[in-house]
């Protein structure tokens, strides 16, 4: 629907842009027309913020930008962009400035921590026979196997860039918090998410990868931040 805005979707470590797929149908089903997912290098967080301000720039009129895991920090650093209208975190990372993903992590350690590890290019990767409990746990086997597989490794430097001025500051924002999660640990969720004073936030029984088994609650979330942003 002409009415409706655009939907650029951010994803974060271990994945790409497919992992929103179940996301892309249903919001689809909902009327939404205009719908981009980022496929971020993961390379380093200016180079990631960068991709991402690109795709951004090339849609015409309001945009709600929404980011899952580290591409929340990704969203919080690219969305001062003029007609990005809202901010939608799942179970995502929302730094302040100055402060990194892996900070954030240190502080308090996520369950499934232990099952990252490094390879000898600098990249980390969760360990493939861990993927499942890790990163997906509501999935199921075959599904998250697929995940596993395929998964994204991030350059280690990444989990340590800084955010220099976070859009949440200005922008209106949401927040989904995985009560189950094994990779961001739950309370750093919710603190990340109380700080912003966001418009909304939910709580789902799920793992980190809510995006893929929880989508019809995260579009309610996504379809409540583009209702109450319109024009």
């Amino acid at each position: 629907m002409a009415d409706k805005p655009a939907i650029v979707l951010v994803h974060g470590f271990w994945g790409g842009a497919a992992h929103w797929a179940n996301v892309i149908v249903e919001l689809r089903k909902r009327g939404y027309g205009k719908l981009y997912a980022v496929e971020n290098p993961l390379t380093s967080l200016t180079d990631d913020a960068e991709r991402t301000r690109k795709m951004v720039k090339q849609v015409d009129g309001p945009v709600v930008l929404v980011g899952h895991s580290y591409g929340g920090a990704v969203i919080t650093e690219a969305g001062d962009l003029p007609n990005v209208t809202a901010l939608v975190y799942i179970a995502a990372f929302a730094p302040d400035a100055g402060e990194s993903p892996g900070q954030i992590s240190q502080e308090n350690p996520p369950a499934a921590f232990e099952n990252i590890a490094p390879d000898s290019d600098g990249y980390l990767w969760i360990k493939q026979d861990k993927f499942h409990e890790s990163f997906a746990q509501d999935l199921t086997e075959d599904e998250a196997f697929v995940m596993a597989v395929t998964q994204k490794a991030p350059l280690a430097s990444t989990f340590g860039d800084t955010v220099t001025s976070p859009a949440w500051r200005a922008k209106p924002c949401w927040y989904q918090v995985s009560t189950e999660d094994r990779m961001i640990h739950p309370d750093n969720e919710r603190r990340m998410a109380q700080r912003m004073n966001p418009r909304k936030v939910v709580e789902l029984d799920a793992s980190h990868a809510s995006l893929a088994s929880r989508p019809a609650e995260v579009c309610d979330l996504i379809d409540l931040a583009a209702r109450e942003t319109a024009g």
